[in-house]
C-alpha cells in the first residue's frame, strides 16, 4: 500500500518553476484567423476529384465564352458563305499534330480515274498511297476493277463553277499572280462536260478517258503550259463562244455582266480566308466548321442554363424562405400549391410551350419559360427546411428579443446559414438544364438550330444521321456533354462537403 504525501508539509524541492526567466504572458497567435469561406475553399481543394473536375469545367467555360470571339469572322463565314457549303463532312486534320484527316476507301476504276484526273490538272493528288491496285471483287461486277488507297479527304474536293463580278474576277487575278498560287484553271466549254471535276474527255458515264500510251484525252486544242496557268487567263469574245480554251464564261448584259468560272475548291479557300482548309474538328453536313460551331453551342447552353439557374435560385428562395418562416397554414397551403405544380411532367411542358407559345414570343423564351414553371420548387424545398433548422436557434431568439423584423430574421440571419446549400444547388441546375435541353432537341420537341444560333442538343441531333458514316460529327458534341456532366457531378459533391456546416475546421 502506497505511503499517504502530507499535503501540508509537502518539501520545497517537489516543486519547480516553469519559467525562471520573467513573467509569463499570453502568446500571440501565429496563425491568422479563417472565415468562413476561406475554410470552405481550404476544404474543397483537399478534394482533388472536385479539383479536377473544376478545372475541366472552367476550360469549357472558357472555350465556349472565347472561340467565338477570337474565330468570330471564321464562324460567321461558316454558317453563311456557300463556300463551306462545298466543303462538307470533313474529317478533323491539325497538321501540326500529325492528323491528316485522311482515310483508307476502296474506290473503283472510274473514281481512281477522276482522282488521277484532278491530280494531273492540279497538282494536288487525292490519293495519297495504293494498298491495292487494279483487282476484281467476286462479289462486284466483273467489268469492275477496284483499289484500295489513302485519300486526302481535303484534296479530292476538286473543283466546282462560281458566277462572279468583273471586281471578283480581277481580285482573284491579282492574288494569283501575287501568291503564285492557281485559282481559277480553264473551263470547260464542250456542252457534255458535267462534271466540273473532269477537264478531259469522258464517256457517257462521266469516266475520263485514256488514250493508247496510258494517258488522259484532253479537251482543248492546245495544252501547253502557257496556256493552262492563270498568268495566260482569257476570256471568250462574243463572237468566238466556242474559244478551246477558255478561263471564263461572260454572262449577262453590258452594265452587269457576269464570270463563269471553275475553281479549285482548295486554292479558291486559301484566297477567300487567307489559310489553308484545315478544321480541328471537322466539318458537318452543312459544311460548317464544328470547332466553333459547338464553342457558340457551348455559350448559349451555358448563358440559357445560368439564367434559369438564377431566377429559379430567386423565386425558390422567397418562396421557401416564406414557408419555413411562417410556417402553420402558410407553409400548408403553399406546399399544396407546389404539390399541384410539380405534378406536371416537364416533358409535356415544354411541348405544350413549343407548340403554342413558341410562335408568340420565340422559341427561346417559350423554353425558358417551361424550364422556370417547374424548376424552382426543388431550390424552395432546400430553402424551407433549412429555414425549419436554423429558425428555432438561441441567435433567432436573441435577434427576435432585440426587436429585429421578420424580413431581417430571414434573410439577414437565417438565409445566409442556408447559402452552402443554395449555391450546391444552384450549380447543379446547370448541367441538368443542359442535359434537358440536349434531350429536348435530340428527341426533335424542340428545335434551336438556325443560321445565327445553335446548341449543344442542336449538334448532337444534327449528327446522328451520319453515326454510322462520319462519327466525328456527332462525336465532339457528345464528348462536351460528358465531360459536363461527369465533372459538374464531382464538382457538386466537392461544393456540398465545402459548404457543409458539420466539416468546418475538420481535418
Amino acid at each position: 500500500m502506497d505511503k499517504k504525501i502530507d499535503l501540508k508539509n509537502l518539501p520545497k524541492d517537489a516543486f519547480s518553476f516553469v519559467n525562471r526567466e520573467g513573467v509569463i504572458h499570453d502568446k500571440k497567435f501565429e496563425t491568422k484567423p479563417i472565415g468562413y469561406f476561406k475554410d470552405v475553399w481550404l476544404r474543397f481543394c483537399k478534394n482533388k476529384s472536385s479539383v479536377v473536375a473544376a478545372i475541366i469545367i472552367l476550360i469549357l467555360i472558357l472555350y465556349a465564352i472565347f472561340v467565338p470571339i477570337f474565330c468570330e469572322t471564321n464562324y460567321s463565314r461558316a454558317l453563311t458563305d456557300t463556300m463551306y457549303l462545298n466543303y462538307t463532312k470533313l474529317p478533323p486534320r491539325i497538321s501540326k499534330l500529325g492528323i491528316t484527316g485522311n482515310s483508307k476507301v476502296t474506290m473503283n476504276s472510274a473514281r481512281y480515274l477522276t482522282y488521277k484526273a484532278m491530280a494531273e490538272e492540279t497538282g494536288m493528288d487525292p490519293i495519297v498511297e495504293i494498298y491495292r491496285a487494279d483487282y476484281e471483287d467476286a462479289t462486284a461486277s466483273k467489268k469492275s476493277r477496284f483499289y484500295d488507297v489513302e485519300l486526302d479527304n481535303y484534296y479530292k474536293m476538286g473543283m466546282l463553277y462560281l458566277t462572279l463580278t468583273p471586281a471578283q474576277f480581277e481580285a482573284i487575278q491579282a492574288w494569283q499572280d501575287e501568291t503564285g498560287i492557281q485559282v481559277i484553271y480553264p473551263a470547260i466549254t464542250d456542252s457534255k462536260q458535267t462534271d466540273a471535276n473532269i477537264w478531259y474527255e469522258a464517256d457517257k458515264k462521266g469516266t475520263p478517258k485514256l488514250d493508247q500510251d496510258g494517258n488522259f484525252v484532253s479537251l482543248y486544242r492546245s495544252t501547253t503550259p502557257e496556256d493552262t496557268t492563270y498568268h495566260s487567263l482569257r476570256i471568250p469574245a462574243d463572237d468566238d463562244p466556242d474559244a478551246p480554251l477558255a478561263y471564263a464564261r461572260v454572262t449577262g448584259t453590258a452594265d452587269a455582266k457576269s464570270y463563269v468560272v471553275r475553281v479549285s475548291k482548295y486554292n479558291y479557300f486559301q484566297f477567300r480566308y487567307g489559310f489553308e482548309p484545315e478544321f480541328v474538328f471537322g466539318t458537318n453536313g452543312k459544311g460548317q466548321d464544328i470547332f466553333t460551331r459547338l464553342a457558340a453551342g457551348a455559350r448559349f447552353s451555358f448563358m440559357l442554363a445560368i439564367c434559369i439557374s438564377i431566377i429559379n435560385l430567386f423565386i425558390g428562395s422567397v418562396y421557401g424562405a416564406i414557408e419555413g418562416y411562417y410556417g402553420g397554414a402558410v407553409d400548408m397551403v403553399m406546399e399544396r400549391i407546389s404539390d399541384v405544380i410539380s405534378g406536371i411532367p416537364f416533358i409535356v411542358t415544354a411541348t405544350l410551350f413549343q407548340l403554342h407559345l413558341a410562335n408568340k414570343v420565340g422559341v427561346v423564351p417559350a423554353l425558358l419559360f417551361a424550364f422556370v414553371l417547374t424548376g424552382w420548387i426543388g431550390m424552395a424545398s432546400r430553402v424551407r427546411m433549412q429555414f425549419y433548422r436554423f429558425k428555432g436557434q438561441e441567435y433567432i431568439l436573441a435577434a427576435r428579443t432585440q426587436g429585429a423584423s421578420d424580413l431581417r430574421l430571414m434573410f439577414k440571419h437565417i438565409f445566409p446559414n442556408s447559402l452552402g446549400t443554395l449555391i450546391t444547388g444552384s450549380v447543379l441546375v446547370i448541367p441538368g438544364v443542359i442535359f434537358s435541353e440536349s434531350s429536348l432537341t435530340y428527341l426533335g420537341i424542340i428545335n434551336l438550330e438556325s443560321s445565327t444560333m445553335t446548341s449543344v442538343g442542336s449538334m448532337l441531333a444534327n449528327g446522328r444521321g451520319y453515326l454510322s458514316t462520319d462519327p466525328y460529327i456527332i462525336f465532339f458534341p457528345a464528348l462536351f456533354i460528358a465531360l459536363l456532366e461527369i465533372s459538374f457531378n464531382l464538382f457538386g459533391n466537392g461544393l456540398r462537403d465545402a459548404f457543409n456546416p458539420s466539416l468546418r475546421g475538420v481535418e
